[in-house]
């Protein structure tokens, strides 16, 4: 699999200071976040929740590319709900994902093979790929 992009069909500018206590801004002014470290009160984010976020929006995207293929309707409830661990071992820190999908009303058969389908084209799951722990799970 190459890793050489031949047409950008987007670049995302952001600009963040601070780590994981300051800030992070869009070149655009859509994203305006604040950082928070994991499990400290008050508000902000962090970096697993924000990947969390970003992989499960990418992962029901390729559903849908994979689900036009096949010709099947995604069901309008579908869901997907992404687990993020910040951990460590004795090479330092690193993280493991699960993505647990819920197609409702579809035969387990057509779920799971969207499910498959979009974990073989996602982007976000193309660079995890050989590289965390990673778990799909139809649920």
């Amino acid at each position: 699999m190459s890793t050489t992009i031949d047409k950008t069909l987007y670049t995302a500018h952001t600009h963040t200071t601070g780590g994981r206590t300051g800030a992070a801004r869009s070149n655009d002014g859509r994203l305006d976040i604040e950082f928070a470290q994991p499990g400290t009160p008050g508000n902000g984010t962090n970096p697993e929740q924000l990947f969390a976020a970003g992989w499960s929006a990418c992962f029901i995207g390729a559903m849908g590319l994979v689900a036009g293929k096949l010709k099947v309707q995604l069901p309008a409830d579908l869901a997907v709900d992404a687990e993020v661990d910040l951990g460590t071992n004795e090479g330092g820190y690193l993280l493991g994902a699960r993505l647990n999908v819920s197609l409702p009303g579809l035969d387990r058969e057509t779920a799971q093979a969207i499910v498959d389908g979009a974990h073989a084209n996602c982007p976000y799951s193309k660079a995890t790929r050989g590289n965390i722990a990673v778990d799909i799970t139809l649920v």
